[in-house]
């Protein structure tokens, strides 16, 4: 699934040598990042957008590269670090890996990976198209990782969520609906349609 491409690679030597050219594809954090071995319930995220932040970076999915997709309009913040689950895909219509916010003690830099045990589900319609996210906390994180359902957060915590994605593209003129939060069983089935999706996708491109 990753850009087969020759790039150039400078190496310095107390006698140069010049600039090599190196048969090595390029790693791409969508297909080449792994799941994570204790999948669907527990998995591997590639953290696009750091918590706190009003800038709204994305995967580039050409190149693999994070770009800033958004300034927010209004003056909300991500409440928690927000990325994507490698290997997996939101359907077949839509071309990306699952979106999941993560919950945890601190900010990570982007491009940075965790692992995050599934916890529950959060279903929105953006302007009448579907964009669910996973919601997670970091595994390794000792102040959540012993949360198993959304459930057992504080209320609080689960309004902060819902609020935040309610109201953040307002002032875009979009009208964004928190229809409902599930709790675990549905993050996990979600997560297992979108590997299978994923697998689907590689196949179908094997056989094209």
């Amino acid at each position: 699934m990753q850009a087969q491409m020759d790039y150039l690679l400078a190496k310095q030597h107390a006698q140069p040598q010049g600039l090599h050219l190196v048969k090595n594809p390029p790693s791409h954090p969508w297909h080449d990042l792994h799941i994570g071995q204790d999948s669907p319930n527990t998995v591997n995220v590639l953290i696009e957008v750091p918590q706190y932040s009003k800038v709204k970076y994305e995967l580039d999915r050409a190149s693999g590269m994070v770009k800033v997709a958004q300034v927010f309009m209004s003056s909300s913040v991500f409440p928690h670090n927000y990325g994507f689950i490698p290997r997996t895909k939101v359907s077949f219509e839509v071309d990306k890996p699952l979106p999941i916010m993560v919950m945890m003690q601190a900010a990570v830099v982007p491009l940075c990976f965790l692992r995050a045990k599934v916890i529950g589900l959060i279903k929105i319609s953006d302007d009448g198209e579907r964009d669910d996210k996973i919601i997670a906390v970091c595994a390794d994180d000792p102040e959540f990782k012993d949360y198993n359902d959304i459930s057992e957060l504080p209320g609080h915590r689960i309004a902060e969520i819902r609020n935040f994605f309610a109201d953040y593209k307002k002032l875009e003129g979009k009208v964004v609906t928190v229809e409902d939060i599930e709790g675990c069983e549905s993050g996990i089935r979600a997560v297992k349609a979108g590997m299978d999706n994923y697998t689907a996708m590689v196949v179908q491109d094997l056989q094209s």
